[in-house]
């Protein structure tokens, strides 16, 4: 993975939550209060549900400070329609969290999920269930690891 894509501001205390930004499904997944760990949270059915409302719940629910919108860049390091579909949720959760947003490479998340989630020996409907938050979860696991080190 590569790194973010925005300027590398000073972060405000508090839980990170992670965005795994998809057509019809979105996965959320959650830091610990450590910034070390990140964990599956839900899947949003953006049919059903207001992603960015859903986002601004959660975050006041866990005490969020900062958001990582994983974004969806080519091989080739260029940004196609999915990843201007990413960069306009992040807009909107930014506008309705309050919060800037993060984009970060998400290069080969889904791949890292779903064999993951093979390994662990899910059925192939599970697996289906739960690969956008593990997807979401690898995202920020990423990010976290990232700035560990860059502490």
């Amino acid at each position: 993975m590569t790194g973010p894509q925005r300027d590398d501001a000073p972060e405000a205390a508090g839980r990170v939550l992670g965005i795994d930004p998809g057509e019809r499904r979105v996965g959320i997944a959650l830091s610990d209060s450590g910034r070390v760990i990140a964990s599956p949270l839900e899947v949003i059915d953006r049919r059903r549900i207001d992603v960015a409302e859903r986002v601004a719940e959660l975050c006041r629910k866990y005490g969020v400070a900062t958001i990582v919108v994983g974004l969806p860049i080519g091989l080739s390091g260029t940004e196609g329609p999915a990843a201007v579909r990413a960069r306009e949720l992040g807009r909107r959760v930014t506008t309705s969290t309050g919060h800037d947003v993060v984009y970060w490479d998400e290069r080969f998340t889904t791949v890292t999920a779903e064999a993951s989630l093979l390994e662990a020996g899910m059925r192939r409907d599970q697996r289906r269930e739960r690969r956008d938050m593990v997807a979401a979860a690898v995202i920020l696991q990423s990010y976290l690891d990232h700035n560990a080190r860059s502490v």
